[in-house]
């Protein structure tokens, strides 16, 4: 059975809609900042190690545990999470009527060794007014979500188009984790 070691509703529900067995267990680990690290494939990438590592038990070599990491990129800055009502505001701003990067690092821990990659979709989004935004902001999804948007939600409408894996923008890349399953040998 697999491990996810996130307390993501999203890829939780992603798994489910795959038919694989999981258990959470998330972690509380220290995430490698943008401060630290300004590459965003890297980042993601060793943030999803992390993840996954972290919830590592001992005494269960034989688990297999995915950790993933999201991030959103637009011309060398990296958006994660907002803090607040301003940096969604901010992060919404800046990507509005722009083409910006969703990187998706997924890891996955089978005894010793760690299998990972890094899915990469292109997102544009419309012209928003700031009445939009405001009114996005004021529905409270833009909290806890990479870039301050939910793709699935309703900023749905605030899409003009995406080149890539939609999943990866949702949180977890499907057809990425299938891949990197089959590599690893793990049945999902």
């Amino acid at each position: 059975m697999l491990i996810l070691a996130s307390a993501s509703p999203r890829r939780s529900e992603l798994l489910k809609q795959i038919d694989c067995k999981f258990v959470c267990r998330p972690t509380d680990c220290a995430e490698i900042s943008p401060l630290q690290e300004n590459n965003p494939e890297e980042l993601v990438k060793q943030n999803a190690i992390l993840k996954a590592t972290a919830a590592v038990i001992a005494e269960n070599k034989d688990e297999v545990i995915l950790g993933a990491d999201t991030i959103v990129a637009y011309y060398g800055q990296i958006y994660g999470k907002p803090k607040d009502d301003d940096e969604a505001y901010f992060m919404l701003k800046n990507l509005s009527g722009h083409t910006h990067q969703v990187y998706t690092g997924i890891a996955l821990v089978c005894g010793e060794k760690i299998y990972y990659d890094v899915a990469v979709t292109d997102v544009t989004m419309k012209e928003l007014t700031d009445a939009e935004i405001h009114s996005y902001i004021k529905s409270g999804e833009p909290h806890g979500k990479a870039g301050a948007y939910a793709i699935q939600g309703l900023a749905s409408v605030f899409i003009k188009k995406i080149n890539g894996c939609y999943f990866n923008v949702v949180g977890l890349p499907l057809s990425c984790l299938y891949d990197l399953a089959k590599k690893a040998d793990v049945k999902l």
